[in-house]
């Protein structure tokens, strides 16, 4: 299986961890994943990155949709592939939720399968280059032609011939855009994903196999779930460092009546914690909601523990129909454990 190390994106001051980057590299790692929420950009640190790597995969997990227009996207992609060399960009693309895209970016939350319908073919038409870029999607339209344009727009071009085949991943979690994962894709980014998920998920992304008619299935198909890592003899103690997280995106990230992150953890069979810790922490009850969120929630969906608990765990995590796991931790030591228990040939440097 391959592994990824996931950076995350930054709290108050950015805190680029280039040492585990490259440690993780030296070990065998496939991908290193930047993230953005409302602060620093997932782009940005990997063309940092990709000078100080040599071979390891640089992924977005997820460039925001309302960030950035897909064409700005397809040249951030385009610009940072090149200064890696070549072959080594993934654009991992995601809606976020509808409080960051209409208060953070200013943009219609409108529609969103649409929109990344339209996204990413308008990313694939830029990266070939085969002729000037148009699209009359049902969310967007090259050249723009609406209110206040000045109705010269003309189709073009990237200047920049870039790599056509830059690997394009989608985060997504209900069955309509998982089956639209499947049909337009290159990978998927799977949210709640936990071991025993595919059989849920596994009708929907053939469907979306099916529906692309291009012959394409899971031997074509990259699935990068990700799960936190903490390496430490108290589980219980590991289990609550993760809990503040849990409680922050299950209660907070979203409004009440559209949170995706509460939505997996009640498909998951946690509905009366999750509505618990929803209402505590909108009740500006922090610490009582963290302390609400179970134990088995946060083990189902994490390896937490001494080594050997943690490799014994991961024998889930192959076999759960993922072809690649990142490792979500900023310790030395979970990225050299994850390491060994993924029997990766590289040796430490």
């Amino acid at each position: 299986m391959k592994l990824g190390l996931s950076i995350g994106y930054s709290k108050a001051q950015l805190d680029l961890p280039v040492a585990l980057v490259q440690q993780a590299e030296a070990l065998g790692y496939d991908s290193v994943w930047t993230a953005e929420a409302y602060g620093s950009d997932a782009v940005t640190p990997l063309a940092y990155l990709a000078a100080v790597t040599s071979r390891i995969r640089l992924g977005t997990g997820i460039m925001q949709l309302a960030a950035r227009t897909p064409a700005n996207a397809a040249m951030c992609a385009g610009t940072v592939d090149a200064l890696a060399g070549g072959g080594r960009f993934i654009a991992g693309l995601g809606v976020s939720g509808p409080q960051i895209v209409e208060g953070w970016y200013g943009e219609p939350w409108g529609r969103p399968y649409y929109r990344l319908k339209d996204y990413v073919a308008i990313m694939r038409k830029i990266f070939r280059r085969e002729e000037p870029v148009t699209h009359d999607g049902k969310e967007i339209r090259l050249p723009y032609e609406g209110e206040g344009a000045a109705g010269v727009g003309k189709p073009l071009k990237s200047i920049l011939h870039m790599n056509r085949d830059i690997p394009i991943f989608l985060a997504t979690g209900n069955e309509s855009t998982v089956k639209l994962t499947a049909e337009v894709a290159d990978g998927w980014l799977p949210m709640g994903f936990v071991p025993g998920a595919m059989e849920e998920y596994r009708p929907w992304l053939e469907a979306g196999f099916q529906r692309a008619g291009d012959g394409r299935g899971f031997d074509d198909f990259e699935i990068q779930a990700s799960v936190h890592v903490e390496v430490t003899d108290d589980v219980k103690a590991g289990l609550a460092k993760l809990k503040p997280e849990v409680a922050l995106y299950v209660g907070g990230m979203g409004h009440r009546d559209k949170n995706f992150h509460k939505d997996q953890m009640i498909r998951r069979g946690f509905a009366e914690a999750a509505d618990r810790i929803q209402e505590l922490y909108l009740a500006h009850r922090k610490e009582e909601a963290i302390a609400a969120v179970p134990d088995e929630w946060v083990d189902m969906k994490s390896l937490v523990g001494p080594p050997a608990r943690i490799k014994e765990r991961f024998r889930a995590w192959e076999e759960s129909g993922a072809t690649g796991l990142t490792v979500r931790s900023r310790q030395p030591e979970a990225v050299a454990v994850m390491a060994e228990a993924a029997r990766l040939n590289r040796a430490a440097a």
